[in-house]
């Protein structure tokens, strides 16, 4: 027989089975957070588990607490975030909690949600139910950082993505792309791509995780991208497509405007009414943002703002080497995702991964902390955070 395992163990061992279940609502849950919760009778028995989605309402401990039924009284919760104590789209979990006898409460995180924030917690103890906080709290922190941003804030977390060669370059120079593209067979694989199927596969999971995601109309009209989900996994609602535009250069016959079905937002600091109308027609939404002085881009710290407004939690930029120096001289970034193929490109002429005028001091980069390595067959790619979605 094998030891017996601690109760940090044990506690541990149900928290990764909460989390796997919070998992499970990525894409289903925005604006709130992705919850999931275990139930364990006095005997280690699982008598009840259940995950949050937006469109089934139910609190993850709800659902949870009417699989177990009258197995709930003497039960303990594991959870990867502190159970509410507010009245929203529903009643207080903390309430149902104590109604139903539970004896203990073991929670990843406290709340980041103002209306939450330990409140929770006060109330489980108030009741006499043991309250055990903090264990697995990176996993739970990481799994809804875009959350947390957004219910203080009330504006997306912002991840800058992109894929490049070990020398920092994006593309090859101007025109090469589009002349390989003339060039080719039918059916033969296009020579632009940077990294591996299996980094490119990654990259559908990024999108699945966020609720938007932008280019600027330099990529629209040099790659023709779909900018789509292709995860395969369900989403509430579609991922919204956005194109920052100055002056509406957007192509009709490109493949974001042709499959338009009120998800592709056209973001323009100049609107000319015809053109406007004419994308309009298509099924694409377009909104005025104030440009930035001396470029006339769109603002890209208005952009961040628009969309807190319309309940986007989470933005994932793929954008070209303007976009991307725009997203960081404006210090709207929160954290990196860049891909690296084992390759150089060189050349004045190749595209790097950021133009316009760069930080002019080393003193002044933009510094990535947090770092974590990922490996997809001979690619790889850099995770790290300029700043932490939880700090105010």
């Amino acid at each position: 027989m094998g030891e017996a395992l601690t109760p940090r163990e044990t506690y541990e061992g149900m928290l990764c089975h909460a989390l796997a279940l919070a998992g499970e609502g990525i894409g289903l849950t925005s604006p709130n957070p992705c919850v999931g919760a275990v139930l364990v009778d006095p005997h280690s028995n699982v008598v009840g588990t259940g995950f949050y989605t937006y469109n089934g309402v139910k609190h993850a401990e709800v659902v949870a607490l009417e699989q177990a039924g009258a197995k709930s009284r003497g039960a303990t919760l594991y959870i990867n975030l502190e159970p509410c104590a507010h009245y929203g789209r529903t009643g207080p979990c903390a309430d149902a909690l104590i109604a139903a006898g539970v004896r203990r409460v073991v929670a990843s995180m406290t709340d980041p949600n103002p209306l939450v924030r330990g409140k929770g917690f006060a109330k489980l103890r108030e009741a006499g139910i043991e309250i055990v906080s903090g264990l697995l709290e990176e996993e739970a922190r990481r799994l809804n950082e875009s959350f947390a941003k957004y219910i203080r804030l009330k504006i997306p977390l912002v991840t800058l993505k992109t894929a490049m060669t070990l020398d920092g370059k994006i593309a090859p120079p101007p025109g090469v792309l589009q002349k390989d593209a003339q060039e080719r067979a039918p059916g033969e694989a296009s020579r632009g791509w940077i990294t591996s199927e299996a980094a490119r596969l990654h990259v559908q999971q990024l999108r699945h995780e966020n609720d938007a995601i932008l280019v600027g109309v330099g990529t629209i009209i040099a790659d023709d991208p779909l900018l789509t989900d292709r995860s395969g996994r369900p989403r509430r609602r579609p991922l919204l497509r956005i194109v920052a535009d100055s002056r509406l250069r957007l192509p009709l016959e490109s493949r974001v405007v042709q499959t338009a079905k009120d998800d592709v937002l056209v973001l323009c600091s100049f609107a000319e009414e015809k053109r406007k109308g004419e994308l309009q027609k298509h099924g694409v939404r377009v909104q005025q943002i104030s440009a930035l002085a001396g470029n006339g881009r769109p603002d890209m710290s208005g952009i961040v703002r628009c969309l807190g407004e319309m309940e986007i939690t989470s933005l994932l930029i793929e954008g070209g080497a303007m976009v991307n120096w725009g997203a960081l001289a404006a210090g709207i970034v929160d954290k990196v995702f860049l891909y690296y193929a084992p390759k150089i490109l060189a050349g004045t002429g190749s595209v790097p991964f950021a133009a316009g005028a760069g930080f002019q001091h080393m003193s002044d980069a933009a510094y990535v902390k947090s770092i974590n390595l990922h490996r997809f067959g001979e690619d790889f790619a850099v995770e790290g955070y300029l700043r932490d979605p939880y700090a105010d």
